[in-house]
């Protein structure tokens, strides 16, 4: 009987490994953005800034971000959305204390892909996030790459109230652990990238004409929403067999196509983790 069994877990196993190949993420930790352009998907990392995230959860709740819109978008760079004016009443409007980076938990997943980087002591994957480590100090972050969300501020750390801004261009590293990320971009980057643009030779990102900028129609948590609104996606798993070969092909560019081999180093913004949409 034993060896039955065993045999009808071994039969079982590849059903079982395509389990673990995409997770489905919490809805209380998902945010719609429906933009005049479309809609966008975020998912939240309490793990990382939790004073953040309960912020724009409240906020969103309130429906504080509805109506307003894309204010600042420099090309290359990030687009940030929130009041501009300032007079939108909102009964969450205190200064965050800073949530740059976390002290790391003896029980965390962080999992190491790339040491050195070229910025941080390690990168690799935290909770599905692309995130920075460093051994020495016990501390772990989420790296500026594309898609990622993270709360405005100014000179000030602990400034940041409920402006927000996403990362559309290529990876802005300087600002890691100088911002607090809460957050990434799951579903609808076309839309973001898509967001009109302040002029070129205009510095500040600023788009003076209200009427130009981008509108946030409605910001709605996921769990707040009937199931048959919810688009229904899933995020690869970093230890997933696909994710594995892509990273070490990557590390070794066994493709006939590369002549140059390159150093076996990656930059983790290049790869993150695929996302799908299945039937419900």
């Amino acid at each position: 009987m034993k060896i039955l069994f065993s045999l009808f877990l071994l039969l079982l196993s590849p059903a079982l490994f395509a389990l673990e190949e995409w997770r489905t993420p919490d809805a209380d930790n998902i945010v719609y953005l429906q933009l005049d352009g479309g809609t966008v998907i975020i998912e939240l990392a309490p793990f990382i800034a939790p004073k953040h995230v309960a912020r724009f959860k409240d906020l969103v709740n309130e429906g504080f971000y509805d109506g307003l819109d894309f204010y600042r978008v420099i090309d290359g760079f990030v687009a940030q959305a929130g009041d501009i004016t300032e007079q939108k009443l909102t009964a969450h409007s205190s200064p965050l204390g800073a949530e740059f980076s976390r002290k790391a938990p003896a029980d965390s997943n962080f999992t190491v892909v790339q040491s050195p980087d070229f910025i941080a002591p390690q990168t690799g994957f935290l909770h599905g996030f692309i995130a920075g480590r460093d051994p020495t100090t016990n501390e772990e972050w989420l790296l500026h790459c594309p898609g990622n969300v993270a709360m405005a501020r100014n000179t000030e750390i602990n400034s940041a109230t409920s402006d927000f801004y996403i990362v559309i261009g290529q990876a802005p590293r300087h600002l890691d652990r100088n911002m607090s990320s809460f957050g990434h971009v799951l579903y609808g980057m076309p839309v973001i990238q898509a967001l009109h643009r302040a002029e070129n030779n205009n510095p500040s990102g600023i788009i003076e004409k209200p009427e130009k900028r981008s509108k946030i129609i409605s910001a709605k948590m996921a769990s707040k929403l009937p199931i048959e609104q919810r688009i229904n996606i899933q995020v690869q798993e970093p230890a997933s067999v696909a994710m594995q070969q892509r990273l070490t092909s990557a590390k070794t560019l066994d493709n006939e196509f590369f002549y140059f081999k390159g150093n076996g180093n990656l930059d983790m913004c290049y790869y993150q983790l695929k996302t799908r949409i299945v039937d419900k």
